[in-house]
């Protein structure tokens, strides 16, 4: 006598499912429809993992340069002048300080436009 349920292929099945908790109709039911649904969702959520660093650098980007835009200046020429003054800071921080600190930002800005003066 041949066993298709037994305790491994059991235990399988059920880590499966239990991934799946939350799909919708047989995507969480059926064990074959499972099996490509988190294919999909596995496949996705490797993308995404990329995508996320990029959209972060771009809202990063967007608020710097509203910031700049605020001191009449624009995002590629505070960068560059940056680069000339010799200050290395990543976007991350030039948002947050464009956000939380805006004394320090406009401090920044203006090395930046002395450095682009020389």
């Amino acid at each position: 006598m041949r066993t298709t349920f037994s305790v491994p292929s059991r235990k399988r099945r059920k880590r499966v499912l239990k991934q799946a908790k939350g799909f919708r109709g047989a995507r969480s039911k059926n064990i074959r429809t499972v099996y490509d649904a988190l294919d999909k969702a596995k496949s996705h959520a490797y993308v995404g993992r990329k995508q996320k660093k990029r959209q972060y650098r771009r809202l990063w980007t967007v608020r710097i340069n509203a910031a700049c835009r605020q001191q009449d200046m624009n995002y590629s020429k505070f960068i560059h002048g940056l680069k000339q003054a010799n200050i290395d800071i990543n976007r991350k921080m030039l948002s947050e300080m464009a956000i939380n600190d805006e004394q320090a930002f406009a401090a920044l800005i203006g090395k930046a436009k002395e450095a682009l003066a020389k």
